[in-house]
């Protein structure tokens, strides 16, 4: 499905192929376009586009040269080396040096480049949601120490400081009356206290790994930041996914719409796992075992079942809805659609 909010850039000397490319595009119902006629001033595009079509023969520098670049810079766009003088060595050096896809100029360019920009932004918003769900690990990995950290803090701090303020208590309560300075610094050691509580029983219900500078490049957590809510729980997802990169990225983008997730490795775990009491949604991707006439890989749903099934598979998906799949995503996935899409065959 086109994407009209991608900004496309259209790198070419030609004049006339770029309007063919421009045409094509708008034909298409892709987003705002481009042209550039150098590499000079591609560079100085990139940073604002999502994806790039590279001439290879441009005035100033080849596409190929241009390509590590492009690919050094922080804001890096899908790149489509678009070319008239296409071969199979010039296909290989353009998708060696970092190339996502390649095209000739030929009557069948017309046909194939909405494909192939679709293809390409498919796997860059794929690649996008993998690295998310890295940061995510990471983050979670963070919580688990922080929260080990808490643990810590209260139990090897709590009792000290507990024992601080009865010592004080005690202290003010003597039958020796105590001189005004002595009060004075007996009461700035009481606030102290207070104070070092108060960030105690903080860092105890701290679920964030938010920092802030202390000092020139020295970060601590921010205890001063409210933990963010939690999305709202939309019961547990039982997901079977063969792909590991793709498992990541479905269980990022459900957990962060509200599921728990669970996981199963096998069609047995799985036929096994759809009866636990509370599950609201169970998803499966295709495989060699998951395909042709058995789609669910063996899993007959019950038609009075309280979860949503949602099948992942290779072309039109019409086997898989006969099957009793209530949802079906076509693959490749698109993880900037997936989430809306399922919680709205959720709804219906």
């Amino acid at each position: 499905m086109p994407d009209a909010t991608m900004q496309l850039l259209i790198v070419d000397d030609d004049d006339a192929m770029a309007r063919l490319l421009g045409s094509i595009l708008d034909g298409a119902g892709w987003g705002t376009h481009r042209h550039v006629r150098t590499g000079r001033e591609a560079l100085e595009l990139v940073a604002e586009s999502d994806i790039v079509l590279l001439d290879h023969r441009l005035p100033d520098a080849s596409g190929i040269e241009l390509l590590p670049a492009i690919r050094a810079r922080s804001a890096r766009p899908a790149v489509i080396v678009v070319t008239a003088y296409g071969s199979e060595s010039l296909a290989a050096s353009a998708l060696r040096h970092g190339a996502d896809d390649y095209l000739i100029k030929d009557e069948s360019l017309a046909d194939l480049l909405p494909r192939v920009v679709e293809r390409v932004r498919r796997n860059r918003a794929l690649r996008e949601a993998l690295a998310a769900a890295e940061r995510d690990l990471v983050h979670a990995e963070r919580l688990a120490a922080i929260g080990q950290m808490n643990i810590t803090l209260h139990h090897t701090i709590n009792n000290p400081l507990m024992s601080a303020f009865t010592e004080i208590a005690m202290l003010l309560r003597s039958a020796e009356p105590l001189s005004e300075t002595q009060q004075a610094s007996v009461e700035a050691i009481q606030q102290a206290l207070q104070r070092i509580l108060a960030i105690v029983q903080r860092a105890s219900n701290l679920q964030h790994d938010m920092t802030e500078e202390y000092t020139d490049g020295v970060p601590m957590i921010d205890l001063s930041r409210r933990t963010q809510a939690a999305p709202v729980y939309r019961g547990a997802a039982l997901i079977h996914i063969p792909d590991e990169d793709s498992a990541r990225v479905i269980a990022l983008l459900l957990r962060h719409s509200g599921f728990t997730i669970e996981r199963v490795q096998s069609l047995a775990a799985l036929h096994e796992s759809v009866a636990t009491p509370g599950l609201s949604l169970v998803v499966l991707m295709g495989s060699p075992g998951l395909n042709g006439e058995d789609p669910l890989g063996g899993l007959r749903p019950d038609p009075a079942r309280h979860y949503t099934l949602v099948a992942l598979v290779a072309g039109d998906g019409t086997a898989a809805r006969a099957a009793g799949a209530d949802h079906v995503v076509p693959l490749p996935f698109d993880p900037g659609t997936f989430t809306n899409d399922l919680l709205e065959a959720m709804r219906e």
